[in-house]
This record gives C-alpha cells, sequence and structure tokens, in this order.
C-alpha cells in the first residue's frame, strides 16, 4: 500500500529544490500555497486541469509582485511546482494557452459558453475544459479554480476588471455545479488579500526609503571634513 505523502514531506522538498530564504512578508503567501496544492495532490477526486493551472500561475504571480530578489521568483514557483510532484513548465504552458484562448472571447460568451463557446475560433480548449468540467460529476473545487476563472473573466473583459457582483463568475459556476456561495468568499478573500499585500509592499518600501536615506546621511557625514577646535 502506497504511503500517502505528508504536509512535511512536500516543505521538505520544497526546500530541497529552492534553498535560499523566502522574504519574510512573502513566507505566508508560500506556505498557503503550498499546502493547498499540496493538499490537491492527494485527494483522490483531484484532477489537474488548465483553470486550475490559470489559477496557479495568476495567484503566484499576483502575490509574488514586488518580491525581492526578483531572480528568487522563478526559482520558488519551480519548487512550488516540483515539491507536489507537477511540471512548472506544464503550469506555464497550460495558463498561457487558456489565456490566448481568451482573447477573442467577451464575457457574455464565457456566461453562456455551453452554447456561445462551441463553435467559437481559437477557443476550443477553453470550451473543452469547461465542458469536462460540467459533466465531471466528482469534479473537486478549489480555490485555485476559482481564481483560474476569475483571471478567464478578466481576461475576457474590456476593462480587465471584473464586475464586483460577480454576475458572470455565478452564472459560470451554477453551469459548472460548483458551489456559488464558497466561489464567492474565496474570491473575495483573494480580492481582499491581494489588497492587503499590496498594503504590505507599500509599507515595506517607505521603510527601505527611509533606511537608504539614514545610510546616505551617514555616508555624506563620514566623507566631510571635521571642524577643528579654534578654527
Amino acid at each position: 500500500m502506497d504511503t500517502v505523502r505528508t504536509v512535511s514531506d512536500t516543505k521538505r522538498d520544497f526546500y530541497t529544490y529552492h534553498t535560499r530564504p523566502i522574504n519574510s512578508i512573502y513566507r505566508r503567501v508560500i506556505e498557503e500555497l503550498m499546502v493547498e496544492m499540496h493538499l490537491l495532490s492527494v485527494n483522490v477526486n483531484f484532477n489537474y486541469d488548465p483553470i486550475f493551472a490559470l489559477g496557479v500561475v495568476t495567484a503566484y504571480e499576483r502575490f509574488m509582485a514586488g518580491y525581492q530578489p526578483e531572480q528568487d521568483k522563478e526559482s520558488i514557483f519551480q519548487a512550488l511546482c516540483r515539491s507536489v510532484g507537477r511540471d512548472p513548465q506544464q503550469f506555464r504552458h497550460d495558463a498561457e494557452q487558456l489565456r490566448a484562448n481568451c482573447s477573442p472571447v467577451t464575457v457574455e460568451q464565457l456566461a453562456n459558453w455551453s452554447s456561445a463557446l462551441a463553435s467559437q475560433e481559437g477557443a476550443q480548449l477553453l470550451y473543452e475544459t469547461l465542458k469536462a468540467i460540467a459533466f465531471n460529476q466528482l469534479f473537486k473545487y478549489s480555490r485555485l479554480f476559482g481564481i483560474g476563472l476569475y483571471s478567464l473573466v478578466e481576461a475576457a473583459s474590456e476593462t480587465g476588471e471584473v464586475s464586483p457582483d460577480f454576475s458572470t463568475l455565478k452564472e459560470m459556476g451554477e453551469a459548472l455545479h460548483l458551489p456559488i456561495e464558497k466561489l464567492s468568499k474565496d474570491l473575495e478573500l483573494y480580492r481582499s488579500n491581494l489588497e492587503k499585500l499590496a498594503q504590505a509592499r507599500e509599507v515595506l518600501d517607505d521603510v527601505m526609503e527611509a533606511d537608504r536615506k539614514k545610510r546616505q546621511q551617514r555616508s555624506l557625514e563620514k566623507t566631510q571634513p571635521m571642524d577643528t577646535a579654534g578654527s
């Protein structure tokens, strides 16, 4: 009988793949993503799909915006995927392909995807993905899938923003037989967390800028000649 991997196993693998320290304000974000991806990876009803991939990539990109050092971002992403036995390149490929599928699609077509996208040129992957989920009675919904769905509507929206009432998402969720209340709560929390993280980054930037100015001032003071007594 195969032993089910634990969260500790996944964390150990993550820090094997990425050996550098994680910037403090982002550590909780990374660990929450890691735990969520782990729990799905060991769930017998979970099936990987491009919308989930889009959710993972989008959540990572949004939450890790402004991360320093910049060169560590790709290493962390790869470690996240590999620690749960997934290929990071597959995530990025599927996410980009799905985003491309959404470029010719309107929000109205997404809301009525079952009839509007069946013959839509360039949207076949999107249509087939949604259709497979709608007919999967054991489909395992996740917050990351919800973020992927949200990202689809964002991509199809002319303004790039989703209406606060989530009307299109609710229509899609009902057609896909998703838990609508949970979907709404997950997305409200997602937007709220993005705002909180953005505020935390602003505070950190202010602190770092103040520290930089102090160091600059001390450096100038050291280079200035000292007054001599009696001059």
